[in-house]
């Protein structure tokens, strides 16, 4: 059990650096570019849309530890190449996306039948954006010590040990620090229920992501509640997590979902407004889970397809389309419920 929680605690932290590294680097010197506003999509289609193809490349290489650690050296990289923003944009969104796809399929593969260690591992991420962006916006340089921690990182992750079903081919036994993740050999399977499960999920998280990104509360300004809704993202994916391990997805779901549509409607109460948040987020687990479970041969598949749908669900706010009114975000989160709920359903049958 120190073994599990050891390597959720390592890959968790550095999910922290590597967000954290991500944001502060966009704001602090790439938002000067000229083209800013172009860097910032070709920085998130890099760090999310490109997991897709790096998690079907994960899933047949089989070297997850590899993967993330390389990801942690691309975004050290990309402090050196300021002087070129473009490149820079490309190196720290590439980089993201492979430790995200390194270290996710690691989590899916010791996680079992639970999904609690998916919302330990994912939650760190929003208070690395959340200090990112706000140090970005400074005048500090941390420069220096945020690529030496993201090194450090790197070198546990690549010399970590593996201590869970470890199969190390003849030609490196002799190298005791490089460890192979045990990935299920790949394969992509899409039967008719197989892709209705896959849409209805992929749909799912496409929403969570325009809510996420699109709702502006009239508080949120407001220093303590803004960093509350921080807290509300990442601790409503942990809750998430647990609460599905100990009651069931399908339950958590109908609970979180429903009574988060009931807040959205009274966004002007703060505390209702930071609660729908964290119900909103209780989901992200659940879909990542049943995804994997959908593609048990293919977990970086699933892992970059719902990376790909928070790309969907960024485009409509990043192209400034028209924001809804307030009210629009309940019929959102019913919708989000009745396609999650049909998705789970759906799942459950195939056992």
């Amino acid at each position: 059990m120190l073994k599990y929680w050891k390597m959720i605690s390592i890959y968790s932290i550095t999910h922290f650096l590597v967000d954290f590294a991500c944001a502060f680097l966009l704001f602090y010197s790439i938002s000067r570019s000229a083209n800013w506003y172009t860097h910032i999509l070709i920085y998130n289609f890099c760090a999310f849309a490109m997991q897709l193809p790096i998690g079907i490349i994960a899933d047949r290489l089989d070297r997850n530890h590899l993967i993330a650690g390389a990801g942690c050296v691309l975004v050290a990289a990309a402090f050196g190449l300021t002087g070129v923003p473009l490149l820079a944009t490309i190196f720290v969104g590439l980089g993201n996306g492979m430790f995200h796809i390194g270290g996710g399929i690691d989590i899916l593969n010791i996680s079992e039948e639970k999904s609690s260690a998916l919302g330990i591992f994912v939650s760190p991420g929003a208070f690395g954006i959340y200090f990112g962006t706000i140090l970005g916006r400074g005048e500090v340089a941390l420069s220096l010590p945020v690529i030496m921690l993201l090194l450090l990182a790197a070198w546990y992750i690549l010399t970590m040990k593996r201590e869970h079903n470890l199969q190390t081919p003849s030609f490196i036994k002799q190298n005791k620090s490089i460890a192979i993740a045990s990935n299920a050999p790949f394969v992509v399977v899409m039967t008719k229920t197989m892709i209705i499960i896959m849409i209805c999920l992929f749909l799912v998280v496409c929403l969570r992501s325009y809510v996420g990104l699109a709702i502006e509360f009239p508080w949120r300004s407001m220093g303590f509640w803004g960093f509350a809704l921080v807290c509300a993202s990442a601790f409503g994916k942990t809750m998430g997590g647990f609460l599905s391990d100990r009651f069931g997805a399908l339950k958590t779901a109908i609970l979180s979902l429903g009574i988060a549509s009931i807040l959205f409607l009274i966004p002007q109460i703060p505390v209702a407004g930071v609660s729908a948040i964290l119900l909103f987020n209780m989901t992200m687990p659940i879909t990542l889970w049943y995804m994997a479970k959908t593609f048990p041969g293919a977990k970086g598949f699933a892992f970059g397809l719902l990376t790909f749908a928070l790309f969907i669900g960024f485009l409509p706010v990043y192209l400034e389309m028209n924001t809804p009114p307030f009210w629009v975000f309940a019929p959102l989160a019913v919708i989000s419920l009745v396609l999650l709920v049909f998705g789970i359903m759906k799942k459950d049958k195939l056992k």
